[in-house]
């Protein structure tokens, strides 16, 4: 904004505040005039606050200025307090001329340097006190004015940079996901950065930055267990537990997920990485995405000799198509599981009881 135009706003503004004020100051020694008989019309006392303040319209505006510009001057109390005693050295005797120039032409004399130094020597000692009370009382009002200002402006700015810093986090995210789309392609990431961009639109920064790190995670494991042709059991359900968690921000308590048997034995068992995620995301597809209510799924871990068995299942809902025999999902993980242990792995998928389920049998340790 230019700098003459944003002067020019800042006293047209003041010029209205103080109007306003000496109108009601005006009603009031108009309805004392009343009172005590005087005939006179509404606009002399009030053409006679405006003249005498109009020196503060010019101060208040200064003042504004001065602390807008300055912001430093806000900074502690001491500024504040010494700013306000140059005001009253400088303005003060500056004021009392003013009212002494204005005093002496409403009386008819000559304005000249000697009828306003008589005028100013005929006021009295509550009148120069009323005077540097107006000067206090608009220069506290300036101050508090500014600096609720520059409070607001520091609390935007603040937002605004958290805002920026979300955008730019979920970028880098969306960046590092096409790096590792190339390679697995995991979809549920995609529906992750969906959930959180709509939680940071929302304005929910608390839980877009809990999202955020939480899909940062899962990155950080998805990115390195590619890189390996096994990981341990332990690993891949503490990655379909972050997953699920970062699903809640999507379901929230509709997300029901009972995992049975992940203990002892088994979370030694060797899996190869990013197995169980795409059977918990078909589950999820087919049973949250096809209804309103809470999901009932189930992932079931346990040890039969020297085999690992995974069973995942969850309700065949009835208006809905049924779970697909070999999904997408489905066909990656049974190819990944006969590259990774040959005949000795399988995935099958049944109806049990109203239930889908897909199960998993693969040796307990892989193959030297």
């Amino acid at each position: 904004m230019n700098s003459y135009f944003y002067a020019a706003r800042v006293l047209a503004i003041n010029a209205v505040l103080w109007t306003a004020l000496c109108a009601l100051g005006a009603l009031g020694s108009y309805g004392d005039g009343q009172r005590e008989g005087m005939v006179r019309s509404y606009t002399v006392p009030l053409w006679n606050w405006c003249s005498t303040h109009l020196m503060m319209m010019v101060f208040s505006s200064a003042m504004y200025l001065l602390f807008s510009r300055r912001s430093a001057l806000l900074g502690n109390a001491r500024r504040i307090g010494a700013v306000y005693a140059l005001v009253v050295v400088a303005f003060l005797p500056l004021e009392l001329a003013y009212v002494g120039s204005v005093y002496a032409l409403r009386a008819g004399d000559a304005l000249s340097p000697d009828s306003v130094l008589a005028a100013v020597q005929r006021l009295h000692n509550f009148d120069i006190f009323m005077e540097l009370a107006w000067i206090s009382f608009t220069y506290i009002a300036v101050v508090a004015v500014c600096a609720w200002q520059q409070g607001r402006a520091r609390e935007q700015a603040w937002r605004q940079a958290q805002t920026d810093n979300l955008s730019l986090r979920l970028e880098l995210e969306q960046q590092r996901l096409l790096a590792l789309r190339s390679q697995l392609e995991p979809h549920f990431l995609f529906n992750a950065l969906n959930a959180i961009s709509a939680l940071v639109r929302s304005d929910d920064k608390r839980v877009a930055l809990t999202g955020i790190s939480r899909l940062s995670d899962l990155l950080r494991y998805a990115l390195t267990a590619s890189s390996r042709d096994w990981v341990s059991m332990a690993e891949e359900l503490q990655f379909v537990r972050d997953y699920l968690d970062l699903q809640r921000l999507r379901y929230g308590e509709r997300l029901r997920v009972r995992i049975e048997g992940g203990q002892g034995a088994v979370l030694d068992a060797d899996c190869p990485p990013l197995l169980l995620q795409p059977l918990v995301e078909n589950a999820l597809r087919h049973d949250l995405d096809c209804h309103d209510g809470a999901s009932d799924i189930r992932l079931e871990l346990a040890r039969e000799g020297d085999q690992l068995v995974i069973r995942i299942s969850n309700p065949l809902a009835h208006a809905a198509p049924p779970n697909p025999g070999l999904g997408l999902g489905l066909r990656s993980t049974q190819a990944r599981l006969q590259m990774a242990a040959g005949s000795a792995a399988s995935l099958q998928t049944r109806r049990d009881a109203g239930r889908f389920v897909a199960e998993v049998r693969m040796p307990m340790e892989r193959s030297a």
